[in-house]
Order: structure tokens, then C-alpha cells, then sequence
């Protein structure tokens, strides 16, 4: 069956695509872990349902423990997470020419349909393939391509309802890695980072795709758009190639703006709020961190040093202490910082770049070389829970813990599904 864009769905499995499943060894835990789930959160968007990586689940495993390989699938080449809702899991991946989007049963792995459309793979320094997280919003699924195209499909079919493009339909300029920023979904709005020259950001309509409002002229950066509340004001945050904004998420209206320079204008982890009126903004190449007051709507610099320096995945904030990945891909070691004065607590070398989730008080951790590691999210120092090894490629999605499973995939579209 075709799509309008050529894309074939296959409601039996997934043919053609990227995804074949290796494994599926659904253990006898299996009754538990559908009781755990009834009154487990889904995580719907880049960073869970908040966009803070914190999960509001039950998290406590033992020392020491390993967790059971339930499944494994071939998702396709890219850095894209996954989010799941009604016991599904969605992932963006490259295959053959084409980026796939592919929805698997959550328990099982099996495939249930996919929708794909021809992209580049554009290895540029790294393996490529699809960069951005998709973002489900009830019965509709977003994923955005590294090189504009915006798809607006059926959860449950994959059938393609509308579909739009940042450069050639309303003007965006694509960043030199390619359109990172997972879409935003604000009531009737989904808001997208497109860099335009009068389109920087834009606002459509969730079921028409048709335009309702744009705003500003500068580039695009790769973290994910986000509303927060600042100052009793619901406050859109992006940040951008060269600049932290806040804008009324209503009409795109610039409320307050902090430069926030780069180099190559990568400015990938997503802002992290850290008190009411507060946001932590890092970035790489010996960049650092940042701490912002909103005060009478405008921002203030409370702090700025390079005891945080994250160059594509974003901290996470828990028991009032921020902790991330410091340096550039390829290395970086995981640190405790302060939110309040910019003091680094600790330091653990141990623990090589990759990308961090948080849940019941622990870090949840894949490595860049594709280790996961459970640790107490603890200022007074590093203590390792848990660690083994699950992926063999080069890993920077973040970790996402769904309804008591664990999952985790690596660049080259390693998907693995861990029992908890």
C-alpha cells in the first residue's frame, strides 16, 4: 500500500524497511511487567511528557543486577530516541535511501506498521540517517527529517495525513547537520526550529498542517523546542544557533532573548529548567554552562563557567542538582553540578560520553561505546548501581524508560528492549 509519497505501510511486518527482528524472548515476568504498566506514564515526546528526561516511574533495581534482553530489532541508521504510548514504540531510521518510521508492539518488538519516504543519509562526521525524535500526540505522529520534510501520520496505521517542508514551504534554512529539534506539540500547535529569515520559528495547525503564525530570523539550532512556566508565564523556549529565546507561545511574539554563541552554531542540548523562573543552557567545544533568571521579563546571568560543556545530549535535573555528560562526542565524563552557584560536586571518568534519562533517584546512562549504567543521582559523589554492556555501536539516543521496560538503540539501529 502507497502513501502519497510513495511510502509503503505494511500492517503484517515490515518487508522492504529497515526493521527485522532478531530476538523476542518475552520472559516469564511478563504478567508483571503488563500490571506495573496499567498506571506507568508513556513517554510521548523527546525527554518524556516534561521534556526534562526525569520519569515519573518506580525505579529501584538491585545492586549489581543485569536486566534481561526481552527484544531486539533493526531500526535503521540515526540518532533518533524512541517515544511510546498504547503499548507502542515509534523510531525514526535509514535504510536504502529512505528514512523509515517504524512502529513496533512495546512487549513484543513485532513489527506493526511503517510509513518511509526517500532522504538522504548525509554521514557528515558522524553515521547520519535521521536525527530528530518523532512526537506522538494521541491518535496523530510527528517526525521531522534532517532535511525539512515534516510527516503528520495516523498512529495506529501509519496512514500519512498531511505533510509539509521547513525550506520549501515556508522558507526555513537547514543547519549544517540537519534538522534536529523533536516537533512541539502546544495545544492546537506544533511548533518547529526552522531557522527562516522570517520563519525562524513557526507554529502550524496539529491537524491541517496549514500555518498559523512565524517569527524571527535566527538559525536554527538542534535542541528541542519546549513551553515552560517562567515568572507565571507560559514562556516557548528555543535555543537557537546563536541565542536563547522566549516567546509567547500563542503568536511566536519575542518575549526576551540571551546570545548564546558556539562554534558551528551547535547549540544541541535542550534548555533545562531548574527553578521557577530559572534555565540551564550548556553547549560543547569548550563552550560551558549557563544559568538564566527570568526576572520582570527579562533574563539575567546568574552564573556562566565550563564545569558542564554538553555537546548533543541534554542534562537532567534531580534532587535539586544537575547532572550531564561534560565534553564533545567521543569522550566526556558524567558530572554533578550545582544549579545555584555552578559548582561542580564530582566527577566520574568511568563513564564516557552517551546520553542520560532519570528515574526513582538514579541516572540511567548508555555510554557512547554502549554500556548502561544505573547510578544514584547523588551530589555527595559517584555510586554505580549497575552496569553491563548492550550495545556494540557508537550510541548517543537517550535512554527511555516506558511502563516497566527499558529501551535503548544505537546509531547504527540497534534496538534493544530490556526487562525490569
Amino acid at each position: 500500500m502507497l502513501g502519497r509519497d510513495g511510502g509503503r505501510r505494511d500492517r503484517e511486518g515490515l518487508g522492504a524497511g529497515p526493521t527485522v527482528l532478531l530476538r523476542s524472548t518475552v520472559c516469564a515476568a511478563y504478567g508483571l511487567l503488563s500490571a506495573f504498566s496499567a498506571s506507568a506514564a508513556d513517554w510521548v515526546h523527546y525527554r518524556g511528557p516534561t521534556g526534562n528526561g526525569v520519569s515519573t516511574e518506580a525505579f529501584n533495581p538491585a545492586a549489581n543486577r543485569e536486566f534481561g534482553v526481552l527484544w531486539r530489532a533493526k531500526v535503521g541508521v540515526g540518532t533518533s530516541s524512541c517515544v511510546l504510548g498504547k503499548g507502542r514504540l515509534y523510531t525514526a531510521g535509514h535504510s536504502g535511501g529512505s528514512d523509515w518510521v517504524n512502529c513496533l508492539d512495546a512487549v513484543t518488538g513485532k513489527p506493526v506498521w511503517s510509513f518511509h519516504h526517500p532522504v538522504s543519509l548525509d554521514p557528515n562526521l558522524f553515521e547520519g540517517g535521521a536525527r530528530s525524535t518523532p512526537t506522538l500526540d494521541g491518535t496523530r505522529l510527528f517526525v521531522l527529517s534532517h532535511e525539512g520534510k515534516i510527516v503528520c501520520l495516523d498512529s495506529d496505521t501509519g496512514k500519512l495525513l498531511w505533510q509539509r517542508h521547513l525550506v520549501t514551504n515556508f522558507g526555513g534554512r537547514k543547519p549544517d547537520w540537519g534538522f534536529s529539534g523533536a516537533p512541539l506539540v502546544d495545544g492546537n500547535h506544533l511548533i518547529l526550529d526552522a531557522g527562516g529569515v522570517g520563519s525562524s520559528t513557526i507554529a502550524l495547525d496539529v491537524e491541517s498542517g496549514e500555518l498559523v503564525w512565524k517569527s524571527g530570523a535566527e538559525p536554527a539550532g538542534y535542541a528541542a523546542p519546549l513551553v515552560m512556566q517562567l515568572e507565571s508565564t507560559r514562556t516557548l523556549v528555543l535555543l537557537k544557533g546563536d541565542v536563547l529565546l522566549g516567546l509567547d507561545p500563542e503568536d511566536g511574539r519575542v518575549l526576551w532573548r540571551s546570545p548564546w554563541k558556539t562554534s558551528y552554531n551547535v547549540n544541541a542540548a535542550t534548555p533545562l529548567q531548574v527553578a521557577a523562573n530559572r534555565i540551564l543552557i550548556t553547549s560543547g567545544y569548550n563552550t560551558g554552562a549557563c544559568v538564566l533568571a527570568i526576572e520582570g521579563g527579562r533574563p539575567r546571568e546568574v552564573w556562566r563557567n565550563k564545569n558542564l560543556r554538553a555537546h548533543i545530549n541534554s542534562p537532567v535535573f534531580v534532587g535539586g542538582h544537575v547532572f550531564g555528560v561534560d565534553g564533545n562526542t567521543g569522550g566526556g565524563n558524567l558530572v554533578c553540578l550545582d544549579p545555584l552557584t555552578g559548582e561542580r560536586r564530582w566527577e566520574e571518568k568511568s563513564v564516557k560520553g552517551g546520553a542520560l534519562m532519570a528515574a526513582g533517584g538514579k541516572l540511567i546512562l548508555v555510554s557512547e561505546k554502549g554500556d548502561l549504567v544505573i547510578a544514584e543521582a547523588r551530589a555527595e559523589g559517584f555510586q554505580q548501581v549497575a552496569r553491563q554492556t548492550v550495545l556494540k555501536q557508537r550510541t548517543w539516543a537517550q535512554p527511555v524508560l516506558s511502563n516497566g521496560r527499558l529501551y535503548l538503540r544505537d546509531n547504527q539501529g540497534s534496538l534493544v528492549c530490556l526487562g525490569l
